[in-house]
């Protein structure tokens, strides 16, 4: 076996490839828990009318309002939709449904995404009133088919008034 006689002038110098791959994926972690994703700009997603509507939203005065009269009990006592006065038993509420999805046709299905309902109960009456108030404004079954019809998707209450002493 031969051996190579070593230079004494050798000048190779034996790098740490390690400590420089560590480094890397150091780097290689820290840029991807960094990076934020943009959203892309331009995307405006617009859905235009396609034909005129039949009433304008200008002209309908958006939310529209229902106001919840109670009686001293909590029970009660009036429902009102806009300035029309509905009742204050079960026939109210299907007035108040059949008022709302009214208004939803007259509309028409590429603003109804625009349509609100303001609920103003007062302060004593009770929940299921104002419950039964939410569920007759958003829709009603199909009885025929069974599906659902949705009127409006925004619903919200008006901020509560102070109790009144009678």
């Amino acid at each position: 076996m031969k051996f190579r006689p070593r230079a004494v002038n050798d000048t190779e110098i034996d790098s740490q490839m390690t400590a420089m791959i560590d480094v890397v994926f150091l780097l290689l972690i820290f840029f991807m828990l960094t990076l934020k994703i943009v959203p892309m700009e331009g995307d405006f997603n617009i859905n235009m009318p396609r034909e005129a509507p039949q009433q304008s939203t200008a002209e309908l005065q958006l939310p529209l309002k229902v106001r919840l009269v109670a009686n001293p009990d909590g029970s009660l006592a009036q429902v009102l939709f806009g300035r029309n006065e509905l009742g204050n038993n079960e026939a109210a509420f299907v007035s108040l449904n059949e008022e709302v999805g009214a208004t939803a046709d007259r509309v028409g299905t590429d603003l109804t995404d625009e349509l609100e309902v303001e609920i103003d109960a007062d302060y004593g009456l009770a929940y299921e009133h104002v419950i039964r108030a939410v569920s007759a404004c958003t829709g009603t079954v199909d009885p025929a088919t069974g599906n659902v019809i949705r009127y409006v998707e925004k619903i919200k209450f008006a901020p509560p008034r102070p109790k009144r002493d009678i």
